[in-house]
């Protein structure tokens, strides 16, 4: 695919998504205040919107066309800092080892093909990072960009724990099945910190693929986040909103 149509995709993407910050404000506020000036901070897959804080940028794009969503800050690199790459190529990224203090990766590791692959790049470049992907109820939610479940360009369900990573594979029949969904009301009513999972790490980071054998445990792996939430699948809201709706109906008669 030619650049430029490459890049008029991801701005169509990128002006769906900002409603959102790509960094949660705390979570940019405590990396700002805890990083010494004279540390040393990698954006990963950063071309949307590179970090604030960043001194160097590793992504797909070029360096000419980044900043979909306005900046807002003075940037600490420039074009000889910004590693135009595929992150996931299996190729060693152009960095030694621990060549960084802090390593920020938002927003990315649910739209690339191999985050495991990146998982390890970014633990064997950097010294400790931040981590932020969307969470999975926002990612069972209908009608967060579209007719379908989440967002349309994500391939990946993500589950954060400390400073590892599960990457389940999203299915394709989660866009047919009201049963493990949310709510777009739902969705909406949750504070920005419950829209997304993060996580800071030190030392290390781990990705790892979540295999799901059989239908019926990939099933229950969906339901889990709303349960656990306390909230009702989108089958039952229907559900209940055509019955108080026959009611209305019928009272009306």
């Amino acid at each position: 695919m030619p650049l430029a149509d490459r890049a008029s995709r991801y701005e169509t993407r990128a002006r769906s998504s900002c409603q959102h910050p790509l960094v949660l404000e705390d979570s940019a506020r405590k990396i700002a205040s805890e990083l010494p000036d004279d540390a040393v901070v990698l954006d990963v897959g950063g071309w949307n919107k590179p970090f604030g804080r960043a001194d160097w940028v590793v992504d797909l794009m070029p360096y000419e066309t980044r900043g979909l969503q306005p900046r807002g800050t003075e940037e600490r690199f420039d074009s000889s800092r910004w590693a135009q790459i595929d992150i996931c190529s299996r190729d060693p990224w152009p960095f030694e080892d621990d060549q960084f203090d802090f390593v920020v990766c938002s927003h990315t590791l649910e739209d690339v093909r191999d985050p495991v692959w990146v998982s390890a790049e970014m633990s064997r470049v950097a010294k400790a990072g931040y981590v932020e992907v969307p969470s999975r109820l926002e990612e069972q939610a209908w009608g967060v960009n579209g007719e379908w479940a989440g967002w349309s360009h994500h391939h990946w369900l993500v589950d954060l724990d400390g400073a590892s990573a599960g990457f389940t594979l999203k299915p394709h029949f989660l866009h047919a099945r009201p049963d493990l969904q949310i709510s777009i009301e739902a969705l909406q009513a949750l504070s920005p910190e419950r829209r997304v999972s993060n996580a800071f790490w030190t030392g290390s980071f781990d990705g790892r693929e979540n295999i799901h054998y059989t239908a019926e445990g990939l099933e229950d792996y969906l339901r889990e986040p709303i349960s656990a939430a306390g909230l009702k699948p989108r089958s039952e809201v229907r559900t209940s909103m055509r019955h108080r709706i026959t009611a209305a109906v019928k009272g009306s008669r």
